[in-house]
């Protein structure tokens, strides 16, 4: 399995921004796709999941309301709408694939390279 992100940027607080994962290789009903953050001098911190099949959706509390995730399993992509971005969303994004509904990265085993969001105060 092999996925790639994409979209970030620089954008000001209060805007808007929408990431992409395409997946290459076998994915499965069952499994998961998850966003997770890294800001410098910090912990990865999960952002949101979604469960391939039934395409229901978790959230970290501080994104609920903000961040939307979502799939089109035709193109076995994954999307992670992000908007009323803050300063404090400044960071290394990456998706990754999971075999069951975790906000835990380690549970997760593969991953994309990561694409930085920065947004300005």
């Amino acid at each position: 399995v092999q996925l790639q992100a994409s979209g970030g940027g620089l954008v000001q607080a209060g805007g808007s921004l929408r990431l992409s994962c395409a997946a290459s290789g076998r994915t499965f009903s069952s499994h998961v796709m998850g966003w997770f953050r890294q800001a410098p001098g910090k912990e990865r911190e999960f952002v949101a999941t979604i469960r391939w099949g039934a395409g229901t959706t978790y959230y970290a509390d501080s994104v609920k309301g903000r961040f939307t995730i979502s799939r089109d399993n035709a193109k076995n992509t994954v999307y992670l709408q992000m908007n009323s971005l803050k300063p404090e969303d400044t960071a290394v994004y990456y998706c990754a694939r999971g075999r069951a509904v975790d906000s835990d990265y380690r549970r997760y085993d593969y991953w994309g390279q990561g694409t930085q969001v920065t947004v300005s105060s």
